[in-house]
């Protein structure tokens, strides 16, 4: 059986995604490296330089040659080699190295099938699930060349971890902060070559010279003019013929001239690709800081959030710790804001509990000696409406007991006393009395006799009716069991007696 994993990533490739799970418990180095890598966006854009068909695809180096790589400690680290991860099926992923002992960095191997030689060997760390292994196989069925390399090599576009074991990993780089300066880089590769390119560029003299050669540039000028003389004024007519060369540095300057503007067009332009690469330059120095103060942003708010869910979950462990012990579970604050909540009923209660003696839950000790003083109170009243109530003691034996009709005799003459009493002196003659007030207090006054017991009537249930007592049938079972013992014992040790006789005669013999 597997061991459970702990932490998951997804990379994305050219060919699709490849879901890996880890067992970072059993290999937390190998896994730390592979996640801070990963966040840091080191494996983005790294291809699969190596593809052994049915055997495995290998990954990691940012060369593309194989015999690059770098791990996250800045040194190749060692292997981590646990006894019940095996390489018994496709999809394991495992960290690839130069094939000595303790030198992981940041390439890695993925299965293609079954390899038991590599155990002991490679570190192995991780497994591909679900459908995503396809993808795998795919990569492991491309084209290649001579030196196992794919002729056209899929590529890794990031890696999403969407289970982090280690949340404590600070990388040296954000991944973000890494495809900046890839972008910077880029940029300044490309504006370089473009200065090269316009620096040693000839240019087409021919463009514009409306078919002059450039040779004919270099001639003399020759200007011929008139003379200006008389030669009538002049004692030897000859016609002095005046040659129109000009002076060289008159010529140097109408070609120096031509040509200034040409170089002011290339100063302007030189100054131009200056501003353009230092404003470049600011732009991406902007753009790093604003992602160093975001990460930064992030990272405090991470640490706020991590140290607000360790504080609560230290607050719940208190709180199930006092409820296994028996304590009450509700902290200071909440026991503060909770208030003892009464029923509508309790409320209606309370407002008669110091009249009536009732005792609420709200009440304490001290209502309680109140409460008693009332009610003894109350009891002794009663007993003073009793003693004025009762009649004087009767001098006929016949008073105060039951006729033979059942009736009391006190009662009967009570009712017939009440009969005979004559209606109030304000109560009008012949007019509905109306309803009845229940204020007779005679009540208190009676007694209550029985005829006495001959015994006839305890013998006649004794006759009639069977009384089953289950104690009283296992005691009789136990006394007989008693009795059967001790009878048994009895018999046992008469034959005992005669025997220890007989060997007592034969030891005096």
């Amino acid at each position: 059986m597997a061991l459970p994993t702990n932490g998951r990533v997804i990379i994305d490739t050219t060919v699709g995604e490849i879901d890996i799970e880890l067992w970072s418990k059993e290999t937390p180095k190998t896994c730390r490296n592979f996640l801070a890598l990963a966040m840091e966006g080191y494996y983005d854009g790294v291809i699969f330089h190596r593809v052994v068909p049915g055997f495995l695809v290998q990954t990691g180096d940012k060369t593309g040659t194989g015999m690059g790589g770098e791990s996250f400690y800045g040194e190749p680290f060692e292997d981590e080699i646990h006894p019940r991860l095996r390489f018994a099926h496709r999809g394991l992923v495992a960290m690839a190295n130069n094939g000595q002992k303790n030198s992981n960095d940041s390439q890695f191997i993925i299965t293609l099938d079954r390899a038991d030689e590599l155990h002991g060997k490679h570190t192995l760390f991780g497994r591909c699930i679900g459908d995503t292994l396809y993808n795998v196989m795919k990569i492991g069925e491309l084209e290649l060349d001579a030196n196992e390399r794919p002729v056209y090599p899929p590529k890794i576009k990031g890696i999403r971890i969407i289970d982090n074991p280690f949340p404590d990993i600070i990388p040296r780089i954000t991944a973000a902060e890494r495809r900046a300066q890839q972008r910077a880089r880029e940029e300044a590769l490309k504006e370089r070559e473009e200065y090269e390119r316009r620096k040693n560029a000839k240019k087409d003299v021919k463009l514009l010279s409306f078919g002059v050669d450039e040779g004919d540039e270099e001639e003399t000028i020759v200007f011929k003019k008139k003379p200006i003389v008389r030669p009538d004024l002049i004692d030897q007519p000859v016609a002095p013929t005046v040659s129109g060369v000009l002076p060289d540095f008159v010529t140097q300057g109408s070609r120096t001239t031509s040509n200034n503007p040409e170089k002011k067009k290339d100063q302007e332009k030189e100054k131009g690709d200056a501003d353009r690469e230092k404003k470049s330059k600011e732009r991406k120095d902007i753009d790093l800081s604003k992602i160093r103060e975001a990460h930064a942003a992030e990272k405090a708010n991470s640490t706020t959030a991590r140290q607000t869910e360790i504080s609560r979950m230290e607050a719940e462990i208190r709180k199930l710790t006092k409820r296994r012990d028996g304590g009450d579970d509700d902290s200071d604050d909440e026991r503060k804001k909770k208030k003892p909540k009464t029923s509508y009923l309790e409320a209606e209660l309370g407002k008669y509990a110091s009249s009536r003696g009732i005792k609420t839950k709200g009440s304490k000790g001290k209502g309680r000696a109140k409460d008693e003083r009332d009610v003894l109170n109350v009891l002794n009243a009663f007993r003073g409406k009793l003693q004025m109530a009762l009649p004087a003691a009767p001098e006929d034996d016949s008073e105060g007991k039951i006729g033979a009709d059942g009736t009391e005799n006190n009662l009967l003459k009570h009712e017939e006393a009440k009969e005979t009493q004559p209606p109030p002196a304000n109560f009008p003659v012949g007019e509905d009395p109306g309803i009845e007030i229940d204020n007779d207090r005679g009540f208190l006054g009676h007694s209550l006799h029985f005829p006495k017991d001959d015994g006839e009537e305890s013998r006649k249930a004794e006759r009639d009716y069977e009384v089953i007592d289950p104690r009283q049938r296992g005691a009789r079972a136990k006394e007989e069991e008693k009795a059967r013992k001790a009878k048994a014992k009895y018999r046992d040790g008469g034959r005992g007696s005669r025997g220890r006789g007989s060997s007592g005669g034969g030891y005096q013999r």
